[in-house]
């Protein structure tokens, strides 16, 4: 038996629990997907995910952080997640190591997964090590399929040989693939840019997931200009992270607020969309507020923004220390 065939008849197991319950939850599903273009003045700009193909609202949910989802706060996530239905989120981004972030997104995204866009990542290294994420994180998040699974923070050049290697986590993405456990894969990382290019020009990621916001620029080792040519030379599709810096970027001395965070990122040639978590419902609505409103800026007001971070850049780029 394949590991699909293994995973999809555990899934159906649990599945009969549910009952007729399932019914009514995707015609509810439906009906909240349909209703969400209406809510906070339509939909989000769209744009296609570079090679993948596929179509995605500006802004998608990101999974960790400190919010609902991955702390162990099951009602207040739930809620999070549903009210992101709501309001037109499609992409939903989590990772095998954001403590429950699977568990309570596997109990909402199952009556809308024909919708969604479902991202998660894996920490190995090893072929072994990823399966072993891989399937945990199927059953976490009660699908049989991601649509996205990204090698996780990918920081050093020693990383890039092993995942390459013969027993490395690239393998598990290709058997991945063939096994239709998932339909794309991606490289993450807020470390090192050089070493998420070199990834981008090695193997044919997909998509790469990295570190970009208002003060990058002004870091020794910027993300935007090392990263950016080279998935845009490929076709990779880029998912922009990190974009208010968990909220530092609004302290004093620095940006007005979301909408020059978010509209500085998405106006930077070759960013397809962007993931940014939230702490509650109203920062959520918020956020889709301002995606709904965004439009391109152009080169003048983009280094506007970026300038009035340049005192601050440090501070707002503290994760890049993380490996």
């Amino acid at each position: 038996m394949s590991r699909r065939n293994f995973l999809t008849t555990m899934l159906a197991t649990a599945g009969s629990l549910i009952g007729c319950a399932t019914l009514k939850q995707e015609t509810s599903a439906q009906k909240v997907l349909l209703a969400a273009t209406t809510q906070l003045g339509g939909a989000m700009p769209e744009r296609v995910l570079g090679k993948t193909g596929v179509r995605l609202p500006i802004l998608g949910l990101g999974g960790a952080g400190q919010t609902p989802l991955s702390a162990d706060r099951e009602s207040p996530a739930i809620a999070l997640i549903e009210r992101a239905l709501q309001l037109g989120i499609r992409y939903f981004d989590t990772a095998a190591s954001y403590g429950p972030s699977e568990d309570h997104l596997g109990k909402v995204l199952p009556a809308h997964r024909k919708d969604i866009f479902l991202a998660s990542k894996t920490s190995a290294r090893d072929r072994d090590g990823a399966w072993r994420d891989l399937e945990r994180s199927l059953n976490r998040l009660k699908t049989d399929y991601l649509d996205l699974w990204q090698l996780h923070h990918l920081s050093f050049d020693a990383d890039l040989e092993t995942i390459l290697g013969q027993n490395g986590a690239t393998k598990a993405i290709e058997e991945a693939k063939q096994q239709k456990l998932i339909r794309f894969s991606g490289v993450t990382g807020h470390h090192e840019p050089a070493v998420i290019a070199a990834a981008l020009q090695r193997y044919p990621f997909d998509t790469t997931l990295v570190s970009i916001n208002a003060a990058d620029a002004h870091h020794p080792r910027p993300f935007a200009p090392t990263v950016l040519p080279v998935a845009q030379a490929k076709n990779v599709g880029v998912i922009a992270m990190k974009v208010p810096a968990y909220g530092r970027l609004f302290k004093p001395g620095g940006l007005d607020g979301m909408h020059q965070a978010m509209g500085y990122v998405l106006s930077l040639a070759g960013v397809h969309t962007c993931i940014i978590a939230a702490e509650s419902v109203a920062q959520l609505e918020h956020n889709v507020a301002v995606a709904k409103a965004f439009k391109p800026l152009s080169k003048p007001e983009i280094a506007a923004i970026s300038q009035k971070v340049a005192a601050v850049w440090e501070e707002n780029t503290f994760f890049r220390a993380w490996t």
